[in-house]
């Protein structure tokens, strides 16, 4: 029950806190490291770059607030860092970010009978995500994306 109600709380902590940063959160998620609990938070610019200075800066921050509010009733680890050029793409605003470039989608449910998809990004609506494959479009609900990012090629 702890857990259940803590991390919704943190979440929130956390995501108000980066915003009046002006800064997004990424993704965060926590594990168990032994005895310590380990909060790890993936943050960017709207824009992308984040450096580690910044990632720092937060991190001393974030680890003062929570310190102050006082919710954590066990030793913890605080993670701040970047998302790095193949970040997740989550949310729509994700996928807007990465439109004319290319990306690969793992879907819960199949898509004209495949669950893993490639291709550039030439739309997103409200619900779904059209990428380029082979000179076709294809839409994917973006409720079926399990899991998503940037392909990146060296150049």
């Amino acid at each position: 029950m702890y857990r259940d109600a803590l991390i919704p709380q943190l979440s929130e902590i956390i995501e108000s806190y980066l915003k009046e940063q002006g800064v997004l959160l990424v993704d965060f998620n926590y594990r168990r490291e032994g005895r310590n609990l380990v909060l790890c938070v993936l943050a960017d610019y709207p824009e992308g770059g984040i450096d580690i200075d910044t990632c720092a800066r937060l991190n001393r921050e974030l680890g003062n607030i929570l310190e102050e509010k006082n919710i954590l009733q066990e030793n913890y680890i605080l993670e701040v860092s970047s998302p790095g050029l193949d970040r997740p793409l989550k949310t729509r605003a994700d996928f807007l970010r990465c439109l004319k470039r290319e990306a690969v989608l793992y879907l819960s449910s199949p898509v004209k009978e495949r669950i893993e998809w490639q291709g550039i990004i030439k739309a997103v609506t409200e619900d779904s995500v059209f990428i380029d494959k082979d000179g076709g479009e294809i839409g994917i609900p973006l409720n079926i994306i399990n899991k998503a990012k940037q392909v990146i090629r060296k150049s």
